[in-house]
């Protein structure tokens, strides 16, 4: 049986430059990965089957509707496949594309083959989440650069199990012709250093997020105020907000304070490693 991670995928930036003729929007943003995340495990079989477990697992689906069934097919292997739910849905994190990518990842360790070339079919985030490194992501999410040299980030993740459609937030976008990021994305700094050059950053569809769910305002609210949160802001198309913090220990505090006061909420202390 194969073991994979599938870590949560947080935008710390997501600049929406453009859009294209077919209607999908061109995007620039920085990548980081959680130690936070599912697990996939991988058994041979004649018939690809799905079963899900874990705190977040009801209303995951089983069928070809889930990601995972897609991305069996896309590499044609049979297996038994078990999904360990620790990520919530539609949470701008990359749940359902990290899952496809670990599940790509182990039935290619399972069969011996090389990960279909055509993995991108599955969503734009499938060829960052594939790479599961720091990296800056461009065009339709195709354009995927590595980033060495970036600084470990201490952050709390909030969801307040609310999932956000990432197609109702795209149509409530004002404008799509937004300014990238600098050509260069600073390396070799500090987290400080860093922090401080994402505080001129965006995430284009945090406005648009809000009109559609305006408990994300109430999120941004609880973390904005905790004791050493330095940045604030929405990973991916929402609901997921992230605070960074400038170690382990305050980051932690901070989650226990958050957790406390709105136990509705999914809040989790994690490292974001380069």
């Amino acid at each position: 049986m194969g073991k994979v991670f599938a870590p949560a995928k947080i935008n710390l930036t997501l600049h929406v430059t453009g859009k294209r003729a077919d209607g999908y929007h061109l995007l620039d943003s920085l990548v980081m990965f959680a130690d936070v995340g599912d697990t996939i495990r991988v058994s041979p079989a004649a018939k690809t089957t799905l079963s899900v477990s874990g705190p977040l697992a009801r209303g995951v689906p089983v069928d070809e509707r889930n990601i995972m069934i897609r991305a069996a097919a896309l590499a044609r292997v049979g297996a038994a496949m078990r999904l360990t739910k620790v990520l919530p849905h539609a949470a701008g994190i990359g749940g359902g594309s990290s899952d496809a990518a670990a599940t790509l990842r182990a039935l290619s360790d399972l069969s011996g083959r090389p990960i279909p070339g055509n993995a991108h079919t599955l969503g734009a985030d499938l060829p960052v989440c594939l790479l599961g490194q720091t990296a800056r992501m461009r065009g339709v999410g195709e354009k995927v650069e590595v980033l060495p040299g970036m600084p470990t980030l201490h952050a709390v993740l909030v969801n307040p199990n609310l999932p956000v459609l990432t197609a109702e937030v795209f149509k409530r976008l004002k404008r799509s012709d937004n300014a990238p990021m600098p050509q260069e994305v600073p390396q070799g700094q500090t987290a400080a250093e860093l922090i401080d050059w994402l505080r001129g950053m965006r995430n284009d569809l945090e406005a648009p997020a809000i009109e559609a769910e305006p408990v994300i305002e109430q999120v941004f609210s609880a973390l904005t105020v905790t004791p050493g949160c330095m940045l604030t802001r929405m990973s991916g198309s929402g609901g997921t907000c992230f605070g960074l913090y400038s170690d382990a220990e305050t980051a932690a505090s901070a989650a226990g304070r958050l957790s406390e006061q709105n136990p509705g909420w999914w809040v989790v202390a994690v490292r974001l490693n380069p």
